[in-house]
């Protein structure tokens, strides 16, 4: 071999040595860039999913009541709203009534729909496990200026009562306000504290969180 051609293959030598530093080189420097994006234990966790029905539900339960709609609520598994217009398109009873109010001995004919019917369309959640669990149910209608009336679920019935609440859409033939809303007549009562005017909401649950609770 001549001294040029030796030379010439320590040239290329060196070249592939220099060729593989720089290849070994940009290998590290990808590796060291990429590790701790790759590395499960430096990567932030994942925030949790929010659930779409959990906040649509508590969306719904702290919306502010509209004038006229009635919330139906509690321990029931389909919460919803209704309207004086809902109620009209539903079956209509009527009553006939006589009570003694603030303003003096009363006596009307009212038209609406029964409340019983209203609150068993919510499904509320009585313990069937228990004898007549329903019996232990409790409805508190709420009305204008916070106004309050509790019911015990038999007085509403017909399983158990022959009264007929309802949630009247008129009075005397003369229909109530939209913005109203319904008025509740109760014409077992001789009194018309319970007769709630602008009812705005139905609690429906049972008394069983009270009684034992206070053992």
């Amino acid at each position: 071999m001549t001294q040029d051609e030796d030379r010439r293959l320590s040239a290329g030598r060196a070249s592939r040595r220099v060729a593989h530093g720089w290849a070994t080189a940009a290998t590290v420097l990808l590796l060291t860039s990429c590790g701790p994006a790759d590395d499960p234990k430096g990567a932030a966790a994942p925030s949790a999913p929010v659930s779409a029905s959990a906040s649509a539900s508590a969306t719904a339960s702290s919306a502010p009541i509209g004038p006229g709609e009635v919330r139906i609520g509690g321990e029931v598994d389909k919460p919803y709203t209704i309207t004086l217009a809902d109620l009209r398109k539903l079956p209509q009873a009527e009553a006939s009534v006589e009570f003694v109010s603030a303003k003096g001995d009363q006596k009307h004919t009212y038209q609406g729909v029964l409340l019983h019917e209203v609150l068993k369309a919510a499904q509320p959640r009585f313990d069937q496990s228990k004898k007549n669990g329903q019996l232990r149910g409790v409805v508190a209608a709420t009305g204008g200026g916070d106004y309050r009336a509790v019911f015990a679920w038999a007085e509403i019935d017909p399983g158990f009562a022959k009264s007929q609440v309802l949630l009247a859409v008129s009075e005397d033939g003369a229909a109530f306000e939209d913005s109203a809303g319904p008025r509740l007549v109760v014409p077992q009562d001789t009194r018309g504290g319970r007769y709630v005017s602008e009812l705005n909401q139905l609690w429906v649950g049972t008394v069983d969180p009270v009684v034992d609770g206070g053992r």
